[in-house]
């Protein structure tokens, strides 16, 4: 399974980004799909996951400001970003689960978010 993030980008406090993960086959042969991120210094967290069913679940910290979104057409699942802060500078990782427990990560897409 490949998966391919884009839409990092480098923004000011307060505005918005929207990352998109690109799988090799379509989103509804996994479980579950979510989007990690990794501060220097910092373990990975989970910022937000969704599942086949459209059940979401999110990190207290991004709570009323991200939203993640599955496009089945395009076999991708997107993390919309607003009100971002400086805290949510970090590297971000797409990450997918199939129904058998694997889990398959794509490379992180780097969000700066300047004060």
């Amino acid at each position: 399974v490949q998966l391919q993030a884009s839409g990092g980008g480098l923004v000011q406090a307060g505005g918005s980004l929207r990352l998109s993960c690109a799988g090799s086959r379509s989103m509804l042969g996994f479980n579950e799909m979510g989007w990690y991120r990794q501060a220097p210094g910092n373990q990975r967290e989970l910022v937000a996951a969704i599942t086949r069913a459209g059940s979401t679940n999110y990190a207290d910290s991004v709570k009323g400001r991200f939203t993640i979104s599955r496009d089945n057409a395009k076999n991708a699942v997107d993390l919309q970003m607003s009100s971002l802060k400086p805290e949510d500078t970090a590297v971000y990782y797409c990450s997918v689960i199939d129904w058998n427990g694997n889990r398959y990560r794509g490379q992180g897409t780097q969000v700066t978010v300047s004060s």
